[in-house]
């Protein structure tokens, strides 16, 4: 494979893996310790994940647990999650902190299924986007460095790439919403 095919490739991949962090911090009715992700908690002074401060398991389906490895970090666990988006009050029992996780209403669940199909849109938007840059590139290199049979053997190989990551796509966001409408 072409070399400046790798490079698109890897950022395909990147935006793809990107994707698919975002998705994993959608809940799906059930309790994910992914929804942490993005939270953060301050540790003497440093904003740090809180999976970095704790043990957080799932118990129950529905139930996240999160045990501090210091006490006294309960309270700023608690803060750190009141001013989040995961809409889940926590409640402590002074030494571990839970966060039961509603039942989603349909509403809720079709909401969610939105949101997936937005953010799986934005995915393809930028496979598509490095396409489009990787095709103006090989458009410069015309001018000086190589054939136009390679330039079209290069937009060949550069639209399968596009068309396998959009599938790909396509497969993460059909199964996440399948997951999230299954009651």
């Amino acid at each position: 494979m072409d070399e400046r095919i790798k490079v698109l490739e890897e950022k395909m991949q990147k935006a793809y893996d990107f994707l698919n962090s975002e998705l994993a911090t959608i809940r799906a009715g059930r309790a994910n310790p992914h929804v942490l992700d993005k939270i953060r908690v301050d540790y003497y002074g440093t904003p740090t994940p809180i999976q970095q401060v704790g043990n957080v398991t799932v118990p129950e389906p529905r139930i996240l647990q999160i045990a501090p490895w210091e006490k006294n970090l309960i309270k700023e666990i608690e803060k750190a999650i009141l001013a989040s988006e995961v809409g889940i009050t926590p409640s402590n029992d002074g030494s571990v902190i839970r966060l039961v996780f509603p039942e989603l209403t349909e509403e809720r669940r079709k909401d969610l299924v939105k949101d997936v199909k937005k953010k799986g849109e934005e995915g393809k938007v930028a496979i598509r986007n490095i396409r489009r840059d990787g095709n103006d590139s090989f458009k410069k290199l015309a001018k000086t460095e190589i054939s136009e049979d390679e330039i079209k053997g290069l937009e060949n190989d550069l639209q399968k790439l596009t068309d396998k990551f959009i599938k790909e796509i396509d497969k993460v966001v059909e199964e996440k919403s399948q997951d999230i409408l299954k009651v």
